[in-house]
């Protein structure tokens, strides 16, 4: 089942239909909408777009990266990852032009060689400022370095139904030391428990060929204390993040790919089941440069949504530990990336 997609093509459809222009930082142009969302039962499938081909390493190597608490593009250039390279460049530049005179900047292309190969360059100039993996894992607290990843996680499982299961990478402290304020601010989880009958479902599926006859006896469950069954989740786990800016055509398929794997890594490593994956959009808008782009990718037919296994939950850093299953797709649509 895919309804991902349709729910996707409907959001380009709405912004088409009752877009305004506005103005934007990149010079660009877009049309916007304000206040949408969208959502996805995580038991229909991971949610990657099938209407136009997604590249999944790409997402895994960036969310990686900021689980590592890393902020510097080196990692990402070494594993082929180059959605920052712009940004990184775009600040480069600017340091050169404002506080180097006379100086003329290499060229973006030689500028990323030399992150790659050049030892010490870059420390001097691949670092993009506290973003994301830095206010994750190292929020600059009063009282030390805050990791809310592993808050969140110690918490779901000594406080499961916690309100305050939050993590946050809007800190207004550090915004100007950034390259670019967080997109997608901060994200949030919610557990509840299971039933009985969908435990003993979940554990049927799990032991048995699909297709048997299934029926729930609530007089003959398995024990679950006993350690066969330990794997069987007690509950289930979503995750709804916010973004203020959705680049909707680029960015917006990455981020809910990205959400879809943090919330399957969240889950697995606290033994709970992922349900519900939901984005809260602030400014949804086309770039002018997009908009043919959108109109083709909403004449496409989806195909069933793929698979994703995991090997090692949430402190898995190697690309490899995180498998993509049964992925079928149209092609590419070729669209320009504004920095």
């Amino acid at each position: 089942m895919n309804n991902l997609d349709a729910r996707y093509q409907a959001l380009l459809e709405d912004i088409l239909q009752w877009g305004v222009e506005k103005k934007d930082r990149t010079g660009t142009g877009t049309i916007s909408v304000f206040g949408r969302q969208i959502r996805h039962k995580m038991s229909e499938g991971f949610p990657l777009l099938t209407t136009k081909k997604m590249p999944f390493k790409t997402i895994v190597t960036e969310l990686l990266w900021f689980l590592r608490g890393d902020t510097n593009i080196k990692y990402l250039v070494d594993n082929n990852c180059h959605i920052w390279n712009g940004d990184a460049y775009k600040n480069y530049v600017t340091n050169i032009l404002h506080n180097h005179r006379g100086v003329q900047p290499n060229s973006k292309e030689a500028f990323i060689a030399k992150i790659k190969h050049e030892d010490g360059y870059a420390d001097m100039w691949g670092d993009l400022g506290p973003i994301y993996g830095a206010q994750w894992r190292k929020w600059d607290g009063k009282n030390g370095r805050i990791d809310q990843i592993d808050d969140l996680v110690r918490e779901l499982k000594i406080n499961p139904d916690s309100r305050r299961l939050m993590v946050s990478a809007w800190n207004v402290g550090e915004l100007d030391k950034m390259v670019l304020p967080p997109c997608h601010y901060g994200f949030q989880v919610y557990t509840k428990e299971l039933s009985e009958e969908r435990r003993y479902n979940i554990w049927f599926n799990n032991n048995y060929e699909t297709g048997m006859e299934r029926f729930f006896d609530p007089t003959n469950l398995p024990d679950f204390d006993n350690p066969y069954y330990k794997q069987t989740p007690k509950r289930t786990i979503s995750l709804m993040w916010n973004q203020r800016s959705v680049d909707t055509f680029l960015g917006l398929p990455f981020n809910i790919a990205s959400y879809g794997l943090l919330l399957m890594m969240i889950a697995d490593e606290v033994g709970m089941l992922p349900d519900e994956l939901i984005g809260n959009l602030g400014d949804v808008h086309l770039y002018s440069n997009h908009i043919e782009q959108a109109k083709e990718q909403i004449g496409r037919t989806p195909y069933d949504l793929p698979k994703v296994h995991i090997r090692d939950g949430i402190e898995s850093f190697m690309p490899g530990d995180i498998i993509l299953e049964n992925y079928e797709s149209h092609p590419t649509i070729k669209a320009p990336l504004s920095n």
